[in-house]
């Protein structure tokens, strides 16, 4: 089974190398590595063209934000499953890859999902998601898989559709919601800490974009049919809490 894994860069010369290398070091041998770069204007390229060798396509071009960049990639890969790795997150060990391999094979699912630990600059762990298996509701209590660790399977996308730009900062929410509540894909939790996440996302960054990220988390809601949406959205970020004990 070939797994393409995508990261999307734009100025991140700071946290690429640690990226990449969390990629080329796992030791699951059939990993198609993609990364689409936004134009940027730092060292990025620079870091990324010393593991040319490792690369199976780059592309550096301006796009229409992360998610037009994340589509770039999909359409581009030729994995059986895909999966995002942003340029800031890296994989938490070298085994991440054969797991997910592994939960795809010996289960009949469309997607995988795992656990995150947030860290700080320092590579602290400040926060730990440790998901949970999905129920038929599980949105409407406020459930959300992280998105760094979300593989699914290719033709999803082709059945499904792409990521949305329509939804800002909650555009990976809103294809979570499509595929896993009002299409009903079969997942599976895969128990395991997959990625290290360092803080400081755009969604995060302030009050007014937290405010507007709700907003786009309750037209996703609406729009792909969770009942008691406005439920959903105070029990999202609530759910949260656990997540720092």
């Amino acid at each position: 089974m070939k797994i393409s894994v995508i990261t999307i860069v734009y100025n991140a010369q700071d946290t690429i190398k640690r990226c990449i290398e969390s990629v080329i070091s796992q030791n699951y041998g059939n990993v198609e590595y993609i990364i689409i770069d936004g134009g940027s204007t730092d060292n990025s390229l620079q870091i990324v063209n010393q593991y040319q060798s490792h690369i199976k396509v780059l592309v550096s071009e301006q796009d229409q934000g992360i998610y037009d960049a994340m589509n770039k990639g999909i359409r581009l890969a030729t994995g059986e499953v895909i999966g995002m790795l942003n340029a800031d997150d890296f994989f938490a060990d070298e085994e991440v890859i054969s797991a997910v391999a592994q939960a795809f094979s010996n289960s009949d699912t469309g997607i995988v999902y795992g656990n995150l630990d947030y860290i700080n600059s320092a590579g602290k762990i400040i926060r730990k998601w440790k998901s949970r298996t999905w129920g038929k509701n599980s949105f409407q209590w406020g459930f959300m898989p992280p998105h760094p660790t979300f593989y699914c399977k290719r033709d999803l996308f082709e059945k499904y559709g792409f990521y949305s730009l329509e939804y800002g900062s909650a555009g990976d929410y809103e294809l979570m919601v499509r595929y896993m509540h009002k299409w009903r894909v079969g997942s599976f939790h895969l128990n395991k800490v997959m990625v290290k996440m360092q803080v400081g996302g755009v969604s995060n960054s302030n009050l007014i974009n937290r405010v507007k990220a709700w907003s786009f988390d309750l037209k996703a809601m609406r729009e792909n049919n969770v009942s008691l949406p406005v439920l959903a959205i105070v029990l999202k970020p609530m759910r949260k809490i656990f997540q720092f004990l």
